[in-house]
């Protein structure tokens, strides 16, 4: 397999990471954490008309730009680089993905090039008050209607839930068990029975919402009962993009352990040149690589078509999860009591580290996922 990135890739990068330093640095971070929003308007419009990131997983045949995983990943690593607030994760890549899995082709051409173009901003709800990322989790109940379907049910973590102009639910139609009645359901936000809360986050750069859903109108995506298939695609192909931007948040760490060490004195010398803190920076510098190539490798695996791509996209969402952690918390203690400190910039990352560590399923629940597909 090439891991090698292409010289258009690697441009590519470029003109991301710099317009995210300019447009993403931390006294912005800090000023869209307090904002119920969570988000600039106007950087997304840019993210959107300028780069033409939000469609660029998007195929052309829906109005995206038609790239792939590899792409993607280095779109969501500049922007975990970059601690970018925004809700790409959930629109661009949760719901769009859930939508191109799911829908019919007649909804992906009326829904996807609204996302691709970034006038529509969508979220994926799937966990509810048990946490859980899997089908057996799903408790929220579809009832067929004459012409429709009402949603009973409580869904909470969702990734700006609280914002979004489109809500894609995951239910099950009513009287049916396990997989087989699982689908896809388009809700509209402000529609009756819908009731939308934020949630006070320990991360506030990512912004979180339950929705309580009482008999409310909504949409079948595709064919009832085939939401298990789908399910399980959007959530692989969304832990390798999360794989990636955790890759570059601990990047990002690593560099600003490196700098400090070599500015802060002690005894009259860089803390940088003692032997401890040299090798705690070769451990992170270590770590850093060896969760990129897992986070590589999935994005290319995904992009390949390769049968093992699940498998792999539980040890890339593993690895960086942990990586990220060890990382932050290592990152601090370099830093040394300031640090801790709230003026300091390190403990945005380390919320990211944390909340990123649990979304779509914590390093053990991967881990065992992962073996159970490698057995099966």
């Amino acid at each position: 397999m090439e891991f090698a990135f292409t010289d258009e890739q690697d441009q590519f990068r470029s003109v991301v990471r710099r317009f995210l330093s300019d447009k993403s640095p931390t006294t912005h971070v800090r000023r869209l954490m307090e904002t119920a929003d969570g988000f600039d308007p106007v950087v997304w419009r840019q993210l959107s008309d300028d780069l033409a990131l939000t469609g660029i997983a998007i195929p052309e045949a829906y109005g995206g730009a038609g790239f792939g995983p590899v792409e993607l990943g280095i779109a969501m690593e500049e922007q975990g680089r970059a601690l970018l607030c925004a809700p790409y994760f959930s629109s661009c890549v949760l719901a769009a993905g859930a939508i191109g899995n799911a829908a019919t082709e007649a909804q992906k051409a009326r829904l996807l090039p609204a996302i691709a173009g970034g006038q529509i901003r969508a979220a994926l709800a799937v966990t509810e008050r048990n946490g859980r990322w899997d089908t057996a989790g799903v408790r929220t109940i579809a009832t067929p209607t004459g012409d429709g379907w009402l949603l009973d049910g409580f869904k909470s973590y969702v990734i700006d839930g609280a914002t979004a102009q489109a809500l894609v639910v995951v239910a099950r139609a009513a009287g049916t068990a396990g997989d087989a009645g699982l689908a896809f359901f388009l809700v509209e936000p402000d529609a009756a029975g819908v009731t939308r809360t934020p949630l006070a986050t320990m991360d506030a750069t990512r912004k979180q919402a339950s929705i309580d859903l009482r008999r409310a109108p909504a949409e079948l995506l595709g064919e009832a009962g085939t939401g298990a298939v789908a399910l399980s695609q959007t959530l692989d192909h969304a832990a390798i993009a999360l794989a990636n931007e955790m890759v570059g948040g601990a990047q990002a760490l690593l560099d600003s352990a490196v700098v400090y060490a070599n500015l802060r004195v002690q005894f009259g010398r860089a803390i940088g040149s003692f032997q401890a803190i040299k090798h705690k920076c070769a451990d992170m510098l270590l770590d850093v690589e060896l969760a990129k190539s897992a986070a590589y490798y999935a994005a290319q695996a995904e992009a390949d078509g390769d049968p093992q791509m699940p498998s792999l996209a539980s040890l890339a969402k593993a690895a960086a999860a942990d990586t990220y952690m060890r990382v932050a918390a290592s990152t601090i203690q370099i830093h040394g009591g300031i640090g801790f400190t709230w003026d300091h910039d390190t403990h945005l990352w380390f919320k990211r580290a944390k909340s990123s560590e649990v979304l779509l399923g914590d390093p053990n629940y991967h881990r065992e996922l992962m073996l159970q597909r490698m057995e099966g």
